[in-house]
């Protein structure tokens, strides 16, 4: 019953919109600009880089939270995992905007600053350079979580490699549009406005 309960309590957690309360304070509806989406880099195109900050600690505080809760219950490596899943399922399928949520980049590393936090980092850092060098965040996103699982057995324990892969294929079928603009060449680049 502890399960089921944590695991409610990060989906709710993670199905709460950042970024739809951040940019309502502005008189925005975030879903209605740009791409639509309610991730930070939509929130930066639409209302800057203040409120994508915002956006942004919010999410990643999202998955965080969860497995910190999850781990005070002492539930075990295995189930933190699947606890910080769900807080990632809430932010793409949010109960509270019938289901049509983000990307879950930000509320997957915040389970993986907890979870894994040498893994969150290499991921971190190999997002930033991507983008840096490209301009794209998807892309980022993309290259950075498609390396998550290597990642995982490199600087982690191989015991924590089915959470990291299902983390990886929850990141790459939400972008499944980007990865299309991408190859199309319309992707919009970070910093583009709206």
């Amino acid at each position: 019953m502890t399960i089921v309960f944590l695991s409610l309590f990060a989906f709710v957690l993670g199905s709460i919109p950042t970024s739809l309360i951040i940019a309502k304070n502005r008189g925005i509806d975030i879903r209605k600009v740009g791409s639509g989406n309610i991730g930070a880099t939509n929130v930066l195109r639409a209302l800057g880089k203040g409120p994508a900050i915002l956006t942004l600690v919010g999410d990643i505080l999202k998955g965080l939270t969860a497995v910190l809760v999850a781990r005070f219950f002492e539930v075990g490596m295995f189930y933190e995992g699947i606890v910080g899943l769900c807080s990632i399922l809430g932010h793409n399928f949010p109960v509270f905007l019938k289901f049509r949520g983000g990307k879950g980049v930000a509320t997957s590393i915040g389970v993986l600053s907890v979870y894994s936090p040498q893994t969150a980092l290499v991921t971190i850092v190999i997002w930033l350079m991507t983008v840096f060098i490209t301009r794209y965040s998807s892309l980022g996103a993309l290259i950075s979580f498609g390396l998550l699982p290597l990642s995982i057995i490199m600087f982690d324990t191989k015991a924590k490699f089915p959470i990291a892969l299902i983390i990886t294929l929850i990141v790459y079928a939400r972008h499944a549009e980007n990865i299309s603009r991408l190859f199309k060449g319309t992707e919009r680049k970070v910093g583009k406005a709206v």
